[in-house]
């Protein structure tokens, strides 16, 4: 592993113990605007020149354009990696059962999710989507964590 690959592991184990993670990744361009850079280029300009103006890399405007030529659509791809077991319904879920039961385990709000939700998880899973919302465990109670905790 290179320096550079080892710093962005370093950088990524922190973001994602600090839970800011899913702020860190970088959102897919609109449609709309790869639309614009091929027309752009279609209509003569530069692609240095688009890719400036637009503010996105070189690399960039060539795989759009080249995506055009060859008939493909311009949809973003999915996102890599594996689907998170907790979709938005179950984490509204689990903050509510974190308001009204404090004092739960993890192995009881793993059993309400199962039931209500029907979502399975480990305790593992369940604990880390926890600390992604802002939840930390204190003595023997679940509660939001401050702003000036470290």
């Amino acid at each position: 592993m290179g320096h550079m690959g080892l710093a962005g592991t370093l950088l990524e184990r922190f973001a994602i113990a600090l839970g800011c993670w899913d702020d860190v990744r970088m959102k897919a361009y609109s449609v709309d605007l790869r639309r614009k850079v091929v027309d752009a280029v279609s209509s003569g300009t530069p692609k240095a020149q688009v890719a400036r103006a637009f503010g996105l890399g070189i690399s960039t405007v060539k795989r759009y354009v080249a995506k055009e030529r060859r008939g493909e659509d311009l949809d973003p791809k999915k996102p890599p990696g594996k689907r998170r077991k907790l979709d938005d319904t179950a984490r509204r879920l689990l903050e509510r059962d974190l308001e009204e039961r404090p004092a739960a385990t993890l192995s009881q709000r793993r059993e309400f999710l199962k039931r209500v939700a029907g979502v399975s998880v480990s305790d593992s899973t369940l604990s880390r989507a926890l600390r992604r919302t802002g939840w930390s465990r204190k003595k023997d109670r679940w509660e939001r964590r401050s702003a000036t905790s470290s």
